[in-house]
């Protein structure tokens, strides 16, 4: 009895070593720096509080650079961002991931969003009756074109964006794929913008962008970034169709920088306040006119 306990106990101690030796053997193909970061619990935890923290401080960050950022594999920040997809915290998308978690509060966008709300929330469900399920559509980071992002959320379109708040929506619904335009973050809006912003916009191509305005006048449509509307630019030359989303208060104002004619709009979504003659304006810069009803947000009434 002795002796058969005595072989069993070293088969056991054989065999232990032996999965002692094949792990070592894994982890010297492991980099250094993964075998450090993945070696407990309490230091994966750790990484991982480091990731989210990076994703939610840049809004969105490629794969590579979060590599590099951590000193770890790409497979060890997929494993990661795998659990934070599930945690609801991020979102990976092409060319990388940003974050899905409590939104950041943007006071600026937030005090633009409550200007005129009603007015938006009629446009923006006349413009979702534009879309159809399967489109490929662009919106910009306006705060109407926010709002139709939230009629939109729940639809199978494809949806280009460069705004954080926007991609948040969709995001969070999971029912639409998903672009996010990567480049510098404008703290205030939470958009992106830039030659990177730019240079990603002129690969793709999109049916239907939706834009919004600071301000129209007979010279064309204005914003009051440069970089923005460099931005808006690069979306219209990518769009089979331009819908701008405008309430009938940016009438008659301009801004810093003219995004574009009014000869370059297909489409233009107001309420019923527009002053009369910018109807006839408008239409005869040849552009579609389109003034929602005030009784129902989705009564549409085409002029």
């Amino acid at each position: 009895m002795h002796t058969l306990k005595k072989v069993e106990f070293c088969h056991e101690t054989i065999a232990f070593c032996q999965i002692d030796d094949d792990n070592r053997n894994s982890e010297r193909n492991q980099p250094i720096s993964d075998r450090f970061l993945s070696g407990s619990a309490g230091m994966t935890e750790e990484r991982r509080n480091r990731l989210l923290e990076i994703v939610r401080q840049n809004g969105f960050v490629s794969l590579p650079d979060l590599t590099e950022e951590l000193n770890v594999s790409a497979s060890t920040i997929r494993r990661d961002l795998d659990y934070l997809e599930e945690t609801g915290e991020a979102k990976r998308t092409h060319g990388g991931v940003f974050y899905t978690g409590p939104t950041p509060t943007l006071p600026h966008f937030e005090l633009r969003q409550q200007s005129q709300w009603d007015k938006k929330r009629q446009i923006a469900a006349y413009a979702a009756e534009l879309v159809q399920d399967g489109d490929t559509i662009l919106l910009d980071g306006g705060t109407t074109t926010y709002e139709l992002a939230q009629h939109l959320a729940s639809r199978q379109v494809q949806v280009v964006t460069n705004s954080l708040p926007v991609a948040t929506i969709f995001a969070s619904r999971g029912n639409s794929d998903l672009v996010l335009v990567g480049g510098y973050v404008h703290q205030k809006t939470g958009v992106c913008l830039g030659p990177y912003a730019n240079e990603m916009l002129s690969q793709l191509n999109v049916g239907r962008a939706f834009l919004s305005v600071a301000g129209i006048s007979e010279r064309g449509c204005f914003n009051s970034n440069l970089l923005l509307v460099e931005t808006e630019k690069a979306m219209m030359n990518v769009a089979d169709e331009i819908v701008v989303l405008a309430d009938s208060t940016k009438f008659g104002h301009q801004s810093l920088a003219l995004m574009c004619p009014l000869q370059d709009i297909d489409k233009l979504v107001v309420d019923s306040d527009i002053p009369h003659d910018w109807r006839s304006t408008l239409l005869e810069a040849d552009v579609d006119l389109m003034v929602c009803s005030p009784s129902s947000e989705t009564d549409m009434q085409q002029s």
